[in-house]
C-alpha cells in the first residue's frame, strides 16, 4: 500500500489591490480590513427577488457589498470557514457553486441560483446552486483544502455532496446512495454525486455537515430546573 499524505495551508485570505475606479463585489461579512480610498455600498444585487432567492435558496446574504476605489487601495477579504480560496477567471462562461462557496467576484459576475431539481435536494446541497455567470474574475472559497478533479470522457467521478465545491458546466451529474440503506444508514457516508462527461470538480477535504455530526451532540444542553 502506497500512501501520501499533503500539507496544505488552509486558513487563506484574499488580499486585493484597487486601482482608482476598480470594483470588486463580495459576499456580506466577507470583509476583514481595507485601507483608505474604499467606498462601500451595499444593496440587494440584481433586485429583490434574486437577492430572496439567493438569500432563502442558495444560502447566501440578502445583501452584498460592493467595494470601489477612489485611489491605490488594498482589500482583504476571508471566508466563514477555515479553508482555502480559488481564483477563476470565467471567459463567457458560468461555475456551479455550492451555497456558501461565494466569497468575491467582479461586479460584471452574475451571481444566481439556479434550480437543480430533487436531486441537489435530495444530495443535501440545498434545492438550488450557485451559478456564476460571465466574464471576469470570480473567487470561492472551501472548508478544508480544496482539490481538482477531472473528469474524462467514458468515466466517472464519484464525490460525497458535502464535498463539492464547485464544478464546470460542461459536467452531467446523479445523485445517488453510497449502497444499500444499511450502508446509507450506518457507514457515515450519505449520499454521493456521480459526475460524467468531460470537465473539473472542485471538492474541499472537510465537511460542515460531518462536523456539525460530530459537534451537536457535544453541545451541553441547558438543565431543566
Amino acid at each position: 500500500m502506497e500512501y501520501e499524505i499533503p500539507h496544505k495551508p488552509s486558513y487563506a485570505q484574499l488580499n486585493l489591490s484597487l486601482e482608482p475606479g476598480e470594483s470588486v463585489r463580495a459576499e456580506g461579512g466577507a470583509m476583514v480590513s481595507h485601507t483608505a480610498g474604499i467606498d462601500i455600498e451595499t444593496k440587494a444585487e440584481g433586485g429583490l427577488l434574486k437577492s430572496l432567492s439567493r438569500s432563502v435558496l442558495g444560502g447566501e446574504s440578502f445583501f452584498m457589498n460592493t467595494f470601489t476605489a477612489s485611489q491605490d487601495s488594498t482589500l482583504r477579504l476571508a471566508p466563514a470557514l477555515p479553508g482555502d480560496i480559488q481564483h477563476h477567471e470565467l471567459d463567457d462562461e458560468t461555475l456551479f457553486v455550492q451555497s456558501t462557496s461565494f466569497v468575491a467576484s467582479d461586479p460584471a459576475i452574475d451571481v444566481d441560483t439556479e434550480f437543480g431539481g430533487g436531486k441537489t435536494f435530495f444530495g443535501g446541497e440545498g434545492l438550488f446552486l450557485l451559478t456564476l455567470s460571465g466574464t471576469g474574475p470570480a473567487f470561492i472559497s472551501s472548508y478544508g483544502a480544496i482539490d481538482e478533479l477531472t473528469v474524462e470522457p467514458g468515466d466517472a467521478v464519484v464525490v460525497d455532496t458535502g464535498h463539492i465545491v464547485a464544478f464546470e458546466e460542461s459536467l452531467d451529474f446523479d445523485v445517488r446512495k453510497v449502497g444499500g440503506l444499511k450502508s446509507t444508514l450506518f457507514s457515515g457516508e450519505g449520499l454521493v454525486c456521480e459526475f460524467r462527461g468531460e470537465g473539473t470538480v472542485w471538492t474541499q477535504t472537510r465537511s460542515p455537515d460531518a462536523f456539525l455530526s460530530w459537534l451537536i451532540p457535544k453541545l451541553p444542553t441547558p438543565s431543566s430546573s
